[in-house]
């Protein structure tokens, strides 16, 4: 079964940081699926592991983006 992340990718301060967090708790969530089928040998399910490392750093920049912005003011 093919199991996408979210495509969306918001500009910083288009949502806030509460749901950034959550966005990137529920990618790290289903990079946790692909673990196993990962290691079987699966060259699909590898890729969606790839998408989402890649997906997932994404939202870290912003979350800690946000977290800066917040400790300015």
């Amino acid at each position: 079964p093919v199991r996408p992340f979210p495509q969306a990718m918001k500009p910083p301060g288009a949502q806030g940081s509460q749901s950034t967090y959550t966005d990137l708790l529920s990618v790290i969530e289903e990079m946790g699926k692909e673990i196993r089928p990962t290691y079987a040998g699966s060259k699909s399910a590898m890729e969606r592991l790839k998408r989402g490392i890649i997906h997932a750093r994404a939202l870290v920049r912003e979350c800690l983006a946000e977290t800066e912005r917040n400790a300015r003011t």
